[in-house]
């Protein structure tokens, strides 16, 4: 029988589960087991932690559905506030992922349970549109930009995010993270809704914030040359910061809150 320490986070809703060194030969089956919401722990993901020579660790990450993904904004806050915990100080962070090194720098709050950290979260890059995609029927008048933060993104510029059916839009394009955007309601900011590869609905999507805010400072959605958006999402505020705009390189900034511990045996 196999023991295993877990530690569950979540960032504006978008919750993980973290794990360190499991020693489990199927991770894509653990995943789906401790992430099911019914007959497991419940997570949108889980995050599987090992030592990396030249890191504080390497990060990866597999979704509720056992499949592997390079990248999560949210995730990655998450796996940092357990590893500072474990390593029991704030240091700046260089984690190794699926999408290259990241560099996360934390900040304690008044609320123990609670940290801020801002994650470089490299440059946004254009993809070739997702297969399938001819399939969503979106408007061509629509804006639309597919970009990469790491994982792949597809962001739609709507009128109004919250009348978007995404559950049946999403599954249309189910190996793409969807986006809707609407600007506003502030002048530096846009709401946003996503669909998850991986994971469906979620609260919040860290990635889906940068490449929602690269789109709208592209489209006009907010004033030229903002250089920091608010990005509303059902789960609470993240924020962009655009560095060097003509290159795309992007820090999200936001919270990761500590839900608890538990062990499982296996």
């Amino acid at each position: 029988m196999t023991t295993l320490s877990l530690t569950k986070h979540h960032g504006l809703g978008n919750d993980f589960l973290v794990v360190f060194h499991p020693h489990v030969a199927d991770l894509p089956a653990l995943a789906r087991r401790l992430c099911d919401r019914r007959r497991g722990l419940g997570a949108d993901g889980l995050l599987v932690a090992e030592s990396e020579d030249g890191f504080a660790a390497r990060m990866t990450l597999y979704n509720a559905d056992g499949s592997r993904a390079e990248m999560s904004g949210n995730g990655i806050r998450c796996f940092a506030q357990a590893l500072a915990a474990r390593r029991g100080d704030l240091l700046p962070q260089r984690i190794a992922t699926d999408a290259g090194e990241r560099v996360v720098t934390l900040t304690a709050t008044d609320d123990p349970s609670v940290i801020h950290a801002a994650v470089d979260m490299g440059e946004v890059l254009p993809i070739d549109e997702p297969a399938d995609w001819a399939g969503l029927g979106c408007d061509p008048l629509r804006p639309v930009l597919h970009l990469s933060v790491g994982n792949p993104h597809s962001v739609v510029g709507v009128d109004d995010v919250a009348i978007v059916d995404l559950l049946a839009l999403g599954q249309v394009v189910p190996y793409v993270n969807l986006e809707v955007i609407e600007p506003g309601p502030e002048p530096h900011a846009i709401t946003m809704r996503v669909h998850e590869r991986g994971a469906g609905i979620t609260e919040a999507c860290g990635t889906g914030a940068c490449a929602s805010a690269w789109a709208a400072s592209r489209w006009g959605l907010v004033p030229p040359g903002a250089d920091e958006i608010v990005v509303h999402m059902d789960g609470g505020d993240a924020k962009v910061r655009l560095h060097h705009p003509s290159h795309g390189r992007v820090t999200l900034v936001g919270p990761a809150q500590y839900v608890g511990s538990v062990t499982v045996e296996l």
